[in-house]
C-alpha cells in the first residue's frame, strides 16, 4: 500500500507543480500587455522611419529627373471647341458675274466652320498653341466643295521672356495677327463680313512660317517679324510660292480703352523663272539673296522698263483706331492702302453692342478705293445677336453691297457653338 500512496502523492505534487507553473505563465501575460504594446510600438516607430528615408530619397530622385528632364513638367492644356456657320440668302432674280465678284469681294464667307485647339501653358509663363480646322468657307456659293477635313492649321509657341519682352514662332499657318499685338475690338470674330470681323486684310493674311519679336514699354507696345512662305502649301500674297515678308506693328495708348496702331507688311517674292517646289520644309539657301529674274522677250520689249524686282515686291500700310466705351461697347475703323499709296484702299467703321448672355447688336459701313475720287465698292451691314447662354449665339442681319453697277442686298444668318 505505501508503494500506492507513494506514486499517488508524486502525481499530486506534480499536478499541483503544473498548476503553479501554468497559473505563472498566465499571470505574467496578465501582466506584461504593456510592455509589449510598447515593444511593439518602438518596432513600428523604427519601420516607419525607415520607410520615410526610403520615400525621401526616392522624391529626390524623381525630382532630379524631371528638373533634368522635359520642360513639360506639370503642364496644363485647355481644349477649346467651336464651330460656325454661315448662310446668306440673296434678294435678286438673276445673279450674273458682276454679282458674283461683288459677294466675293465684301468678305462674306459662308459654309461651316469648325475648329479645336489645344492651348498648353509651359514653364508657368510661355504658351504652345496647335489649332485644327475643318472650314467649307471660301468654296463659292454654289455649294459644289464639301470643304476641307479637320487638319492642323496652326503651331504657335509664345515665349513671355519677361514682362516687357516676348518672342513668338509660328511654324504652321503664320498670320500677321500671331505675332502683332492683340488688340479687342476686330478680333472678336463677331461680325458678318470680313470688314466687320477681323480688321484690316494685312492681319488676316497667310504668310506661312514666322518668328516675331514684341517689346513694350508704357503705353507703346511694338512688334516685328519676318514671314517666309513656300515651306509648304501657303503662298504670299500675289500667289508666288517662295516669298519673304517683313511686318511691323506699334501700337500707342492715347487713353484708357482706346488705342492706336498703325501696321505695315513689305513682300519680295522669289522672281517668276525661280518658282520650284522641292517639298514641304524644304528651299534653296539661295532665296536669301534678291537676284534679279532673266528678263524674256516681253520684258526685254517693255516700254516702261521697270525691273523685275520693283515688279514682284509688294507692300502694305494700315492704321486702326479701336475705342471700349464700357464693358461691352466698342466703336473702331482701320484703313489700309497697298504700296503706301492711294491706288488701293480699302477701309471700315464698326460698332457694337455685345454684352455677355444678353441682346446685342452691330453696326458696319466699309469699301473699297480705287484712285482718288473713283469709289469701286461699298457696303453697310447691320445685325442682332442673341446670346443663348455662353456657348451658342445667333446672329441675323442684313448687308447691302454696291460694287460699280451691281446692287446686291444679302440676308444673312450666322450662329457660333463654343464648347
Amino acid at each position: 500500500m505505501e508503494p500506492i500512496i507513494l506514486v499517488v502523492d508524486k502525481l499530486k505534487g506534480f499536478a499541483k507543480s503544473s498548476q503553479d507553473f501554468v497559473d505563472g505563465l498566465v499571470h505574467r501575460r496578465d501582466r506584461n500587455p504593456i510592455e509589449i504594446l510598447k515593444r511593439l510600438q518602438r518596432e513600428a516607430f523604427s519601420d516607419l522611419m525607415r520607410l520615410r528615408d526610403r520615400q525621401d530619397k526616392v522624391e529626390r530622385i524623381l525630382s532630379y529627373k524631371s528638373s533634368a528632364g522635359s520642360p513639360f513638367k506639370e503642364v496644363n492644356t485647355h481644349v477649346r471647341g467651336e464651330v460656325d456657320v454661315s448662310g446668306a440668302l440673296l434678294i435678286k432674280d438673276n445673279v450674273d458675274q458682276l454679282d458674283y465678284d461683288a459677294f466675293n469681294r465684301a468678305g462674306m464667307r459662308t459654309g461651316i466652320d469648325s475648329r479645336l485647339t489645344f492651348e498648353t501653358t509651359i514653364r508657368q509663363k510661355d504658351t504652345l498653341v496647335a489649332e485644327f480646322v475643318a472650314s467649307q468657307k471660301g468654296e463659292g456659293y454654289l455649294g459644289d466643295d464639301f470643304g476641307s477635313p479637320l487638319s492642323l492649321a496652326k503651331v504657335l509657341y509664345v515665349a513671355n521672356v519677361s514682362d516687357w519682352f516676348s518672342a513668338v514662332a509660328v511654324p504652321v499657318g503664320a498670320q500677321c495677327r500671331d505675332v502683332g499685338v492683340a488688340t479687342g475690338c476686330f478680333h472678336q470674330g463677331k461680325g458678318l463680313t470680313d470688314f466687320s470681323s477681323f480688321g484690316p486684310p494685312i492681319l488676316n493674311r497667310h504668310n506661312g512660317s514666322a518668328f516675331g519679336l514684341m517689346v513694350s514699354k508704357s503705353n507703346i507696345i511694338a512688334s516685328l517679324a519676318q514671314f517666309v512662305s513656300g515651306l509648304g502649301r501657303e503662298t504670299c500674297a500675289d500667289g508666288l510660292r517662295n516669298c519673304f515678308s517683313t511686318f511691323g506693328q506699334v501700337v500707342c495708348r492715347i487713353s484708357e480703352g482706346t488705342k492706336l496702331s498703325l501696321m505695315g507688311l513689305h513682300q519680295v517674292p522669289r522672281p517668276l523663272g525661280q518658282q520650284f517646289r522641292f517639298g514641304a520644309l524644304t528651299m534653296p539657301v539661295g532665296i536669301l539673296k534678291l537676284r534679279k529674274a532673266p528678263k524674256t522677250s516681253v520684258e526685254a520689249s517693255d516700254p516702261v522698263g521697270i525691273n523685275t524686282e520693283e515688279r514682284v515686291s509688294a507692300g502694305s500700310f494700315a492704321v486702326m483706331l479701336e475705342s471700349e466705351l464700357d464693358e461691352s461697347t466698342r466703336i473702331g475703323g482701320w484703313i489700309e492702302m497697298k504700296n503706301s499709296g492711294p491706288k488701293h484702299l480699302q477701309w471700315a467703321v464698326s460698332v457694337s453692342d455685345s454684352p455677355e448672355n444678353e441682346f446685342g447688336w452691330g453696326l458696319s459701313l466699309g469699301g473699297i478705293l480705287k484712285g482718288p475720287t473713283s469709289w469701286n465698292h461699298f457696303q453697310a451691314e447691320a445685325s442682332l445677336r442673341f446670346n443663348l447662354g455662353k456657348r451658342f449665339s445667333l446672329q441675323p442681319g442684313l448687308v447691302y453691297i454696291m460694287d460699280g453697277n451691281a446692287r446686291l442686298p444679302i440676308v444673312m444668318c450666322r450662329s457660333n457653338w463654343s464648347l
